[in-house]
């Protein structure tokens, strides 16, 4: 079977290989085992891959259909006009007619397109949502309408959402994502079960620079605590738009010695940052299924994220805590908390990695194997052929 791809991650090619944002390539890796062939209907550009950008797999069979091109680079990419329309509608046209099953992939103007036309073009249909499932106060228009759009009988096929929310049709299945391998869970967890308290605790943030993610409010949660005598070194681990003001912060704050800036640090680089931290602060505005959460926690890291969307239940009964963003004060005393005894939340960390270890890019494959297999009504031994024992 062949699977057409309504996605907006940008495409390049280079060295006779697609290329992608990476998390968003190693989700998809999954997905190219299921199916002969992975049709994108994605936006292209030319030269050499972004930071944080990496190949599909040798084995993968991966085709683009652009319906934009040039019009940004990597993840910063301009706005969609209503001019690019037909482009958009002719291009997923043009995919869906090579494939036997659509994928949308939401929230995003080429999903939108897809999900609108997913049912006139006679396709067997899987969405998934990959931001916060419940509305929140400054949400834009067009994810509450894509949100809506999936919910109805009009798409009325499987879409996948990060977490499980009373009231929801059927159809709408509470799912997760993974960018670990069964390998990459083993070493974590072989990471967690050697911690022992370390005082002070080192912090880890990873993620995009963006305003959003509340960065900021960290420098400033540590500004504070070192005033207390409290020297919490912090690695930041990503890169975007707010690194230079979060550079100048830093240094404005008197943290320049404690703060250190890696840039985009690639996924399989990774394991040397979470392993050599104690904490990690994720406590964004909004978050979907925040992977360097779970991954963290695979590590037997001390999470502390956001008190919105999925983040309370995947820190719940006992696995993390819980802050409002941008409440410097709940920070500051949550990362204090943890500095002052360090040794009373080790248990913490070993519930989050013993949570935490199932969430592997095999067990996302075998799930999405189930679910379309299921809901589809195909043989047994569709889709990559029959599960492996």
């Amino acid at each position: 079977m062949k699977l057409a791809v309504a996605t907006i991650c940008s495409h390049l090619e280079h060295d006779g290989r697609w290329w992608s944002f990476e998390p968003f390539v190693l989700e998809l890796n999954v997905w190219a085992e299921l199916f002969d062939e992975l049709i994108m209907v994605a936006p292209v550009e030319e030269g050499p891959p972004p930071p944080m950008w990496a190949p599909y797999a040798p084995q993968a069979r991966v085709r683009v259909v652009p319906y934009r091109r040039q019009r940004g680079r990597g993840l910063k990419q301009e706005r969609t006009s209503a001019g690019e329309l037909p482009r958009m509608i002719r291009s997923l046209v043009v995919a869906a007619r090579q494939a036997d099953a659509l994928h949308a992939r939401a929230p995003g103007s080429i999903g939108l397109v897809a999900i609108l036309l997913g049912r006139l073009l006679g396709r067997r249909r899987i969405a998934k949502y990959a931001g916060q499932w419940p509305e929140y106060d400054g949400e834009p228009r067009s994810f509450r309408w894509q949100k809506r759009l999936l919910r109805s009988l009009w798409w009325g096929a499987p879409v996948t959402v990060y977490g499980d929310w009373p009231g929801q049709p059927r159809h709408v299945v509470p799912f997760f994502t993974s960018v670990m391998s069964g390998e990459q869970m083993t070493a974590a967890a072989a990471v967690a079960a050697g911690r022992r308290p370390r005082r002070p605790p080192r912090v880890l943030f990873t993620g995009r620079l963006s305003r959003a993610k509340n960065v900021h409010v960290l420098l400033a949660a540590l500004a504070r605590l070192r005033r207390r005598g409290l020297e919490l070194p912090l690695t930041v681990a990503g890169d975007g738009s707010e690194r230079p003001a979060l550079a100048r912060q830093a240094a404005a704050l008197g943290l320049a010695s404690q703060v250190r800036f890696l840039g985009a640090v690639p996924h399989a680089s990774m394991h040397r940052c979470y392993r050599d931290a104690d904490v990690l602060v994720l406590a964004s505005q909004t978050e979907g299924w925040p992977k360097a959460l779970v991954e963290a926690m695979a590590y037997g890291l001390v999470c502390i994220g956001s008190d919105r969307g999925l983040v309370p239940q995947l820190l719940g009964d006992g696995r993390g805590l819980t802050v409002a963003p941008g409440d410097e004060d709940a920070l500051t005393q949550a990362l204090e908390a943890v500095a002052r005894d360090p040794a009373a939340h080790l248990a913490m960390g070993r519930a989050a990695a013993a949570w935490a270890r199932r969430f592997t890019l095999d067990e996302l494959r075998e799930s999405l194997r189930r679910l379309m297999i299921r809901s589809w009504h195909l043989p047994a031994g569709a889709l990559g052929g029959a599960a492996p024992r």
